[in-house]
């Protein structure tokens, strides 16, 4: 009877120390490599929807810049409790200019990524009114949304700061009939 209890009790140790090392690794990867997160807007229609759920790929940039056309997450500038998303359009030393709908990077009109290039983005807020060119400070980004008339972005409240960015939008797992990579 004995030996039955200290089978019982090292059952149940091994049972324990596996969840703790489970739960160890979860929070790490959440931590430093791969996030869950639920779209509230549709400021990013009609790439993301709302209640759309995403990974967000965390230590990418770690390894790499962000770049032009990539969906970011990052901490709202004005309440960094907040996380946000959008586009990445601008990066620090561009002078971005939104003309006629479209994106001007340092005077020339975006040709790549394609995705920009084929949004209507409207001339808005203090950061994106017709006729400024609006010159992004080093190690800053200028974010714009996809869904560019129900967006507010770097047109109303500037740029965000390379410390803010989260990680880059990578994967939708929710709507099942929507799953796949993000672009």
């Amino acid at each position: 009877m004995i030996k039955l209890k200290t089978d019982t009790k090292s059952i149940i140790r091994e049972y324990v120390e596996s969840i703790a090392i489970a739960v160890v690794l979860a929070l790490i990867v959440r931590a430093f490599v791969v996030q869950a997160f639920k779209i509230p807007t549709g400021s990013m229609k009609p790439t993301l929807n709302e209640n759309n759920r995403i990974f967000v790929n965390k230590y990418i940039y770690r390894f790499t810049s962000p770049q032009r056309g990539d969906i970011v997450v990052f901490k709202y500038p004005e309440d960094t409790k907040k996380d946000f998303i959008k586009r990445l359009v601008a990066v620090g030393g561009e002078t971005v200019e939104i003309k006629d709908g479209s994106i001007f990077i340092n005077g020339k009109a975006i040709d790549e990524p394609t995705t920009i290039k084929s949004i209507y983005y409207y001339n808005r807020g203090e950061y994106g009114g017709t006729g400024q060119k609006i010159a992004v400070p080093k190690d800053y980004y200028y974010m714009l949304g996809d869904n560019s008339g129900s967006s507010r972005d770097s047109r109303y409240w500037g740029f965000v700061p390379k410390k803010y960015i989260i990680g880059k939008a990578v994967f939708r797992y929710w709507p099942p009939k929507a799953i796949g990579k993000i672009k």
